[in-house]
């Protein structure tokens, strides 16, 4: 599997710090080239947000690089992959935990992560960041963590509430700031021609499903300029649109 990659990060028009953290990696294995990205949106206010999602981010970048190689030659099982995902959520749960307990501070990051080996995606997901495969149309693989998530699948608020409701933002889980975290799986089978895309909240509060389809889809997209430029795009049209928090967005298309 070849890819073709971009990723786009903005501060945007209110915070004075850019909380998210966004990893993207790519290496060439004895089964082919792995991919694994992720996008983690801080929580907490100044630094402390923008030290949680980095912390992720530090871990995920460790785990790819000292024990994944390990994991790919035994064999990649959809199990193993998962509980070992799990106990690296936990360990950064606890890491960042016992530094707000310790300096008195409250802060957390969501964390969706997504890992490409052969012709498998496999993704993990904390939170209200999304990843999306876009190929006849854009899918979201995971379910947010959230409170208007819950109330929709439980048939109290409809799609347009949600859309409208103040509590969007409130988390049922976060990592760091959540004393039990139940983490979200998925996998499936990757067609070639196919694109993921990764974002915070931030990028797709005040944009649809159907602009970013129009912008970013699979038969328009078809290098890495224009995969740059449909971010860029589009996280200022957020900006146009007084989006109010960081703006995060990680593009793979798969050859």
């Amino acid at each position: 599997m070849n890819f073709k990659i971009a990723a786009h990060t903005d501060v945007g028009i209110r915070k004075k710090t850019n909380q998210d953290s966004v990893l993207l990696k790519v290496a060439q294995t004895d089964y082919g080239k792995v991919c694994l990205a992720s996008v983690c949106d801080g929580m907490g206010g100044l630094a402390k947000g923008e030290l949680a999602s980095a912390t992720a981010v530090r871990y995920l970048t460790d785990w790819f690089e000292s024990e994944f190689p390990d994991l790919l030659y035994q064999g990649l099982g959809t199990e193993v992959l998962e509980a070992r995902w799990r106990d690296l959520i936990y360990r950064i749960n606890r890491r960042i935990s016992a530094y707000g307990h310790a300096a008195r501070i409250e802060l957390g990051t969501t964390m969706v992560v997504l890992l490409i080996v052969d012709q498998t995606y496999y993704i993990v997901n904390v939170g209200d960041s999304r990843v999306y495969l876009l190929r006849d149309e854009l899918t979201q693989l995971a379910k947010d963590q959230t409170f208007i998530q819950k109330e929709m699948d439980e048939g109290r608020m409809t799609w347009e509430e949600a859309r409208r409701d103040s509590r969007r933002n409130v988390l049922l889980q976060c990592v760091g700031a959540s004393s039990d975290i139940e983490p979200v799986f998925g996998s499936g089978t990757i067609l070639p021609g196919s694109i993921f895309l990764l974002c915070s909240d931030g990028f797709r509060h005040v944009i649809t499903g159907e602009e970013i389809y129009q912008y970013l889809s699979p038969y328009r997209l078809l290098s890495e300029d224009a995969m740059q430029e449909g971010l860029t795009y589009l996280t200022d049209l957020d900006k146009y649109r007084r989006e109010s928090d960081n703006i995060s967005a990680v593009l793979i298309r798969c050859d």
